[in-house]
């Protein structure tokens, strides 16, 4: 996923100011694709210039926001882009090679760092369950919901699977090393 494409999919949800968007990112689709408030900035600006975005002139006074809403090019674009084939990427995570070194080098000190990643997907898991109870408390009705939904589930799968993982490791590496 890039950012170009993330800002796009949120300004076909809602047109909104540079701060909306930040906001927004926050809140949401930032659990899946992080970016900096001034990355999204700065890639409004090439949106613009692409002529995939328009902004909209700010209100009169201090302080008033430009709102951005996405062009037909641009949902050409997001149309091309939700299209393309794209093969799954390998894994690459950091702490999978430290367990590995863990294993090659023996007790180095890794559980308390598992310990505290434990506490952050679980924290993760309990904020995923609060939206989903907030944001889909009933019956999906529309294909945009479930997808959304969808989404969100991924999330909370993603989670329970560290979650598992962080227990699991935890066990083996408080067994006592061999050699």
């Amino acid at each position: 996923m890039s950012l170009p494409h993330a800002l796009l999919t949120a300004l076909v949800e809602r047109p909104g100011s540079g701060s909306e968007l930040a906001g927004r990112f926050d809140r949401s689709i930032g659990y899946f694709w992080h970016a900096t408030h001034q990355q999204i900035y700065r890639e409004l600006a090439r949106l613009e210039e692409a002529g995939w975005v328009q902004s909209l002139p700010a209100e009169s006074g201090r302080g008033r926001k430009r709102t951005y809403r996405v062009l037909p090019a641009g949902r050409k674009e997001l149309k091309r882009w939700v299209a393309a084939q794209e093969d799954p990427r390998p894994m690459r995570d950091e702490l999978m090679l430290r367990l590995r070194a863990e294993a090659a080098v023996g007790p180095a000190g890794l559980a308390r760092d598992i310990e505290r990643r434990l506490q952050l997907h679980q924290a993760k898991l309990a904020l995923f369950r609060a939206i989903e109870s907030r944001d889909f408390p009933g019956r999906l009705t529309t294909r945009e919901q479930q997808l959304q939904h969808l989404v969100l589930k991924a999330g909370i799968e993603t989670e329970r699977l560290w979650i598992d993982l962080s227990k699991e490791a935890l066990k083996i590496l408080a067994l006592p090393a061999s050699g």
